[in-house]
């Protein structure tokens, strides 16, 4: 008898509770796809249940090495004038592996500066090595360093951190001079 309550208990339980669940599941029958479609997110005026839609998508960012606006070909001229890009080289071509421009003309900067060969110092700050000759450099390294890091590797005998702070600068000067 005890064992035939005790099944009559837990059949009501969940009966009780399986009913209330179903019934916050939605509709379903004739009508249910109408009546999600207007209770949903594709209205646009509830809120997404989804985290990933929370987060909202930054824009590009401005100084993005990929771009070719007429800052680019103004900066490229600059920088050229200046014997800090060669003559014949890009810009592009010499930034594709950087993933910011300001990090790039701060490497520029730094090798005129120091008298470093440039795809040396690419190599060790950006740790991609592109087809480029790098069997003059001293120690490339697979992985990505900073640029007073790089600068003091491949030539310990300048003082890595001012060379790198005043290429920094002299980038942020032509980011505006060329804007």
């Amino acid at each position: 008898m005890k064992k035939l309550f005790a099944f009559a208990a837990v059949a009501a339980f969940f009966l009780a509770f399986g009913a209330t669940r179903a019934s916050a599941q939605g509709p379903a029958g004739s009508g249910a796809g109408s009546a999600a479609a207007s209770s949903g997110s594709s209205s646009g005026s509830s809120h997404s249940l989804n985290p990933i839609h929370w987060i909202k998508k930054s824009k590009p960012a401005d100084d993005q090495v990929a771009s070719t606006t007429g800052r680019d070909k103004k900066l490229a001229a600059n920088l050229q004038s200046s014997g800090v890009l060669a003559a014949d080289a890009s810009l592009t071509d010499a930034c594709a592996p950087f993933t910011a421009l300001h990090e790039c003309l701060a490497s520029l900067h730094a090798s005129k500066n120091a008298a470093i060969d440039f795809n040396c110092l690419r190599a060790n700050v950006t740790g991609v090595h592109t087809n480029a000759d790098l069997s003059g450099c001293k120690g490339a390294s697979d992985k990505r360093m900073d640029l007073h890091k790089a600068i003091h590797l491949l030539k310990p005998e300048v003082d890595a951190k001012s060379q790198a702070k005043n290429a920094e600068k002299q980038a942020q000067d032509d980011l505006k001079d060329a804007a």
